[in-house]
């Protein structure tokens, strides 16, 4: 299984920036750090398998976001801020992959936990 949960240290920047961001479509209520999501994944009963981040480039975009206001999504800056992400969506180019790469680990907006259930594999494989 996989969870994805907002990052807490860009989040925290948009937090910082706007006190509108948690109200807005797209904005974050809630925050967790790395560790504090594990333990709780841990309680459930889930075991962590590794952890990834994602949406490097989407990061600058809400930083901008909440700079000139969570609501002018107009300003010219996030107008074109936001044609760059719908392209890199559609078109895939190699050069915003490759900085979407280079992005994800620093200030990727998104974290991915992998989980499993503890001997949720030995037990599928013996039944199979």
């Amino acid at each position: 299984m996989a969870v994805t949960v907002p990052r807490f240290g860009p989040e925290l920047v948009n937090w910082s920036l706007s006190d509108r961001y948690h109200s807005v479509e797209g904005g974050h209520v809630r925050i967790y750090r790395r560790s504090q999501l594990i333990d709780r994944l841990n309680a459930a009963g889930l075991e962590a398998t590794g952890v990834d981040y994602t949406h490097g480039l989407h990061s600058p975009y809400w930083w901008l976001k909440c700079l000139v206001g969570v609501e002018r999504s107009a300003h010219p800056l996030v107008a074109a801020y936001h044609r760059l992400l719908v392209w890199d969506i559609e078109k895939a180019p190699s050069l915003t992959r490759m900085a979407d790469r280079v992005l994800n680990p620093l200030i990727g907006k998104s974290m991915v936990v992998y989980l499993e259930r503890p001997g949720s594999l030995q037990t599928d494989r013996k039944a199979a």
